[in-house]
């Protein structure tokens, strides 16, 4: 099927720019859950009976868990049944895994609902690929990613902010409760304005084995594999920093009440350049702009390593030059990395987007967890580790422009 072709199917019903706006607000919610409360991970932690900010570091990584294996069961199930049945199952995980979190009284609790959060936001997450991928491809596709990036990285910017006001004038269960009003007003737009984007002649029948024949398939194509693997590396980058960040600006430099607006100058680093990326991949292409800023962000983390080795944490706006720096090139990777590899996989985009998914996040957890140990006194084991990722993604970019 034409680009043409599958941009009237929608047509109809959204236009291209309500389309992108809704799919940003279908990845908002994933976004919203993880950064409302990094204001709150120590009062969270003291309610659920636990002091170790190693233990706190749990309630962002165990929901990038959930996200990784919820996305085996919701993106093969929508190949067969559509897109938009398999957003209303995972919201409904959503909505009572939230509600268990709010009731938790322990951290294991906590633990279990933040996975289960994660397990019922993979649904909206990997779906909403799925939906660009069924309407878009190519270079157009990372465009529209891009676009999508975009409005998506202006709750990282402003969830911080909202996460401390709430804190500070409702308590943390009200953070919960802001997620899922955003929730169900996303889910209504949804429901009324969005058609369904998978092509009848594209629907698999439902059977035991089509996550195994879409695995299969899903390895057939070698620019898939690498470009998933890197963008493993890429989100493993970005989810240490979520995790530990709390913790290097309030406890190491003592900038509690600064620290949401040193995130959100962070994050707005990345809007920047999914923005820009967005005006510049269709003309230089995908895989030049992720080449560029693979080897500007191997660079930028080696230099820090190497001037901070050994020494205490620099003045702070160096720290966060530094930084964004690395986030502008993040910006660059993420949108055009899993553009390219789901680029072979328009035949079984709902799988494709889920293995993608599936991967990147299962590789991204014991990278941020294992970085995140070390993190104590300075942040200099948090530049080890991008290194550590920008130099794996440089080696994997060499594979894959090896012939086969």
């Amino acid at each position: 099927m034409d680009l043409k072709n599958k941009s009237t199917i929608t047509k109809k019903n959204t236009s291209q720019l309500e389309f992108i706006l809704l799919m940003a607000c279908l990845m908002s919610i994933v976004a919203l859950s993880i950064d409302t409360i990094l204001p709150a991970l120590k009062p969270i932690g003291l309610s659920v009976g636990t002091i170790n900010p190693n233990e706190n570091q749990l309630l962002i990584t165990m929901i990038f868990l959930g996200l990784g294996f919820g996305q085996l069961i919701f993106g093969p199930i929508s190949d067969s049944f559509g897109r938009k049945p398999v957003v209303y199952i995972g919201f409904f995980v959503f909505v009572l895994s939230s509600f268990l979190c709010i009731a938790a009284s322990s951290i294991e609790i906590m633990v279990v609902g933040r996975i289960l959060q994660g397990i019922g936001l993979s649904a909206s997450r990997s779906i909403s690929i799925a939906m660009i991928r069924d309407r878009f491809e190519g270079d157009y596709m990372a465009k529209i990613m891009s676009f999508v990036v975009t409005i998506f990285i202006l709750v990282p910017i402003i969830a911080p902010t909202l996460g401390k006001f709430l804190l500070d004038n409702h308590g943390w269960k009200s953070i919960f409760y802001s997620q899922l009003i955003f929730g169900v007003l996303v889910l209504i737009w949804f429901w009324k304005r969005q058609p369904e984007t998978l092509p009848k002649a594209y629907k698999k029948k439902f059977s035991t084995t089509i996550f195994i024949d879409g695995s299969k398939e899903f390895v057939k194509h070698k620019s898939a594999v690498i470009f998933t693997l890197i963008s493993g590396l890429a989100t493993g980058s970005f989810m240490v920093f979520l995790s530990t960040s709390q913790h290097i600006f309030e406890v190491q430099y003592g900038l509690v009440d600064e620290f949401p607006y040193i995130f959100g100058a962070l994050a707005f680093s990345v809007g920047l350049a999914t923005f820009t990326n967005g005006t510049l991949v269709v003309k230089f292409g995908m895989k030049k702009l992720v080449d560029i800023f693979v080897i500007v962000f191997s660079l930028t983390s080696f230099s820090y390593t190497i001037i901070f080795y050994g020494s205490l944490n620099p003045d702070i706006y160096i720290l966060i030059s530094f930084l964004a720096i690395q986030f502008f090139s993040v910006g660059f990777l993420f949108g055009n990395v899993r553009s390219l590899a789901m680029q072979p996989l328009g035949h079984i985009a709902g799988i494709g987007a889920a293995i993608n998914g599936f991967i990147s996040t299962i590789m991204a957890v014991p990278i941020a967890t294992f970085i995140g140990g070390f993190v104590d006194t300075t942040a200099l084991p948090l530049f080890i580790g991008f290194a550590a990722c920008g130099f794996g993604s440089l080696l994997l970019l060499l594979f894959v422009k090896k012939p086969v």
